[in-house]
């Protein structure tokens, strides 16, 4: 279904129904509106405490792979062009596990999956708005870094749905039941997006040396480490996947925009955010079989 979503968004964006501005407008429905919907609605579940262990069990996972994303990113491109290599420093710790990992993760877990994966998704945030603007610009301040990260629309919808999880407080009916419907939407809008951004994939753009060692550590090399770790520890089928499939997103699209704001190579940089995204549709699935 994923992938019959992803090429009615490249038929579409091909015959020019969607224009080039689509992307952006839809992008900032499924941000803003859409995903905080779905992240809402899978907290709405009975409390437990193993639910409380998990959350903390995810959130150190995810902190110890952005220190280790930092590290490879600051270790593998030392040879690589200044404006290059900024863009594969943030590619590195940054990639798409908010927009298009979330739905993923909510289609092979369901929502208790999507639950975790919102949690796993907090280190990553802090770490955008931190080391990963530091690669395009000077480091922002604490002040910036925080009112980015507490303000976010999808770490909004965490705190809004872990109230209403662990207070054990019923919405109104009709609320509910909108938040389920509008979050409902994810899977398909997101999917039709990505069609759209593939849409603009060359064949001789996957050829690059650069993007090709990318992709690799991207997408198997730094998910092959948390698989091979995940393993060595009793951490849960569920959050191992989690953190697995989350690890291995492609290149999200706010790489090449700070590469075309802060003077970064910024066509290197959408060829990374496109290639990594096609070649998930295969990597993606693998990964799932293995899991």
């Amino acid at each position: 279904m994923l992938f019959l979503l992803v090429a009615s968004g490249v038929v579409l964006r091909k015959l020019g129904i969607l224009p080039d501005s689509a992307k952006q407008v839809l992008t900032d429905l499924v941000i803003d509106l859409i995903l905080p919907c779905n992240i809402i609605s899978s907290f709405l579940i009975e409390f437990n405490m193993d639910i409380l262990k998990g959350f903390a069990v995810i959130l150190v996972i995810a902190t110890l792979i952005q220190f280790g994303c930092l590290i490879i990113a600051n270790t593998f491109y030392k040879k690589e062009p200044e404006r290059r290599k900024k863009v594969l420093q943030y590619g590195t710790v940054c990639s798409n596990a908010g927009f298009m990992g979330n739905p993923i993760a909510e289609g092979v877990y369901g929502a208790e999956g999507l639950m975790y994966a919102s949690i796993f998704l907090v280190p990553q945030r802090i770490v955008m708005w931190s080391a990963g603007v530091s690669y395009f610009t000077e480091s922002p301040d604490k002040k910036t870094v925080v009112k980015k990260v507490l303000t976010h629309p999808c770490i909004v919808a965490v705190y809004i749905g872990l109230f209403f999880m662990i207070t054990q407080i019923s919405m109104p009916v009709f609320l509910e039941n909108t938040i389920r419907n509008v979050g409902g939407c994810t899977t398909t809008v997101s999917m039709v997006l990505i069609g759209t951004i593939l849409a603009e994939v060359k064949a001789g753009s996957i050829f690059d040396k650069g993007i090709m060692k990318y992709t690799f550590i991207r997408l198997f090399f730094i998910p092959f480490l948390v698989f091979i770790c995940c393993r060595l520890f009793p951490v849960s089928p569920m959050i191992s996947g989690v953190s697995v499939l989350l690890t291995g997103m492609p290149a999200g699209s706010t790489t090449a925009i700070l590469a075309a704001k802060y003077d970064g190579d910024y066509i290197f940089a959408t060829k990374c955010v496109v290639v990594t995204t096609l070649l998930s549709l295969v990597t993606i699935p693998l990964w799932c079989m293995v899991l």
